[in-house]
């Protein structure tokens, strides 16, 4: 019969709601509203504006993006390449005219499950910029703030979990402390990593020394997204040399990098020279086996790129190689 009390006091403690919320918002970039003007507005006898969502004052009627930024609405798609963002928001819901409880000590931590780390590794949390973590204690209706910043590396679920812990205090008269607890709840957000960027290569050898690397781009994505560079880190003693859009580009001038739209291929190719110079020894060392049928290592392929809000994004193939 003693332990009885301590069983129900448990299970009453475990019904009870908490005094700090959870929200988890993912951080975009917003992009320009859409609006869709008549086409025919001055034959029906009606205002050229009255279909639009945001009618401009000195603008063209008939152009169908508007000067508003537009949120997104959902959380939207993540992809391998790019940098997942998200805040963390801890939220004291005391009321303000409750004069019998407090909160303090509150404390956000994270960590993120992936396909290789399926148990989880812990993340670093960041506070607002300029702003000091200095809101462990928030007042009823003010919260505490993190952000989180993951770079997606591999495709598959992604689980983030987050903890919340803080002290919730039964106050007496005058806001003196009668007794305090510590509380802990955890919350689980899945989402999937796709793959942004679909890459086939295929490498042959020109002549002695010189090799032909070919890889295929397709945007499997659900936007256009700008190319920023397409190059091979050549593996020593090998030196890449571009034969894309920049081979002719003027120094003066920065190369003008395709767009790639949804399911859009492109197709580039790098020279690989092996450069003279160096040992056999020391290429065997850096990994150029010289056996006649054996592969050749020549080197990775690096794409960096911006999503249709901005967002960078980039990507790095293993290593490529080449039977002589």
């Amino acid at each position: 019969m003693a332990g009885h009390p301590r069983n129900q006091s448990l299970g009453d403690g475990l019904k009870m709601s908490h005094a700090v919320s959870l929200k988890v918002l993912r951080l975009s970039r917003p992009s320009l509203a859409l609006q869709y003007p008549l086409s025919n507005a001055h034959e029906l006898g009606i205002s050229s504006k009255a279909s639009l969502a945001y009618p401009p004052e000195n603008a063209d009627d008939k152009f169908i993006i508007s000067p508003v930024l537009n949120l997104p609405e959902a959380f939207g798609s993540a992809y391998v390449g790019e940098t997942f963002s998200c805040t963390l928001c801890a939220n004291n819901e005391l009321d303000p005219s409750d004069t019998t409880r407090a909160v303090s000590g509150v404390r956000i931590q994270g960590d993120m499950q992936t396909p290789s780390a399926p148990t989880g590794s812990p993340l670093d949390l960041e506070g607002p910029e300029g702003e000091e973590d200095t809101s462990a204690s928030p007042a009823p209706g003010e919260s505490v703030q993190k952000i989180l910043r993951f770079e997606l590396k591999e495709e598959g679920n992604h689980v983030l979990a987050v903890t919340v812990t803080y002290t919730e205090t039964a106050l007496k008269g005058e806001g003196m402390a009668a007794s305090g607890r510590v509380r802990t709840f955890r919350k689980l957000y899945q989402f999937v990593a796709q793959q942004l960027l679909s890459v086939r290569t295929k490498a042959g050898e020109l002549s002695e020394g010189k090799f032909l690397l070919e890889a295929q781009l397709e945007n499997m994505g659900e936007n256009a997204v700008s190319f920023e560079a397409v190059n091979v880190n050549a593996k020593p003693p090998f030196k890449s040399t571009s034969l894309n859009w920049d081979i002719h580009s003027p120094d003066t001038e920065p190369p003008h990098a395709p767009i790639l739209n949804p399911r859009d291929v492109i197709q580039v190719a790098f020279l690989l020279e092996e450069q003279a110079g160096g040992d056999d020894a020391e290429k065997d060392a850096m990994g150029q086996v010289t056996a006649p049928d054996a592969k050749r290592i020549l080197g990775q392929l690096a794409i960096q790129w911006r999503s249709a809000l901005g967002d960078r994004g980039s990507l790095s193939t293993g290593w490529l190689t080449c039977r002589k």
